[in-house]
C-alpha cells in the first residue's frame, strides 16, 4: 500500500474521532454532565473501535470485487466481529453496560453504513471526472 492510502486513512481516522469526540463532548455538557463518567478509558475505546472500522473499510474499499455492496460487506462483517470482540475483551477490564452489544452495534453500523454512503458518492463523482 503507498503512502497517500496510508495518509488518507490516518486522516480521515483523525477528522472523524476528532469530530464524534467533540459531538460527545457536547452532548454530554449539553446534559449537565460536565466529566466523562467512563474516563479515559471511554476516549481509548472509542479510538480503537474506529480504528477497526476505519482500517477495515479503507482497506476492503480497493478489492476487485464487484459489486460494491459485497465488497462492503467483505469489509463489515469481520470488522464488527472484532469490534464485538474487543468489547467482549473490555468487559474483562470493567463492567460493561448492558446495552454495550447493541451500543456498538448501532454506533459502528452507522458510521460504517455513513463511509459507504461518502465512498459511493465520492466514487460516482470521480468516474463521472466532476
Amino acid at each position: 500500500m503507498n503512502k497517500k492510502k496510508w495518509m488518507s486513512i490516518v486522516s480521515v481516522y483523525s477528522v472523524i474521532y476528532t469530530v464524534i469526540t467533540l459531538l460527545s463532548s457536547v452532548l454530554y455538557l449539553a446534559s449537565g454532565i460536565y466529566e466523562d463518567p467512563s474516563g479515559n478509558w471511554h476516549e481509548l475505546d472509542r479510538a480503537i473501535i474506529l480504528l477497526i472500522g476505519i482500517a477495515a473499510f479503507m482497506l476492503c474499499t480497493d478489492l476487485p470485487v464487484k459489486p460494491l455492496v459485497f465488497r462492503y460487506m467483505i469489509a463489515y462483517v469481520p470488522s464488527q466481529l472484532l469490534a464485538f470482540a474487543y468489547v467482549w475483551f473490555s468487559g474483562l477490564r470493567e463492567e460493561l453496560a448492558k446495552t454495550a452489544y447493541r451500543d456498538i452495534w448501532i454506533n459502528f453500523t452507522c458510521l460504517f453504513i455513513l463511509l459507504c454512503i461518502v465512498n459511493t458518492i465520492s466514487s460516482a463523482v470521480r468516474k463521472s471526472g466532476l
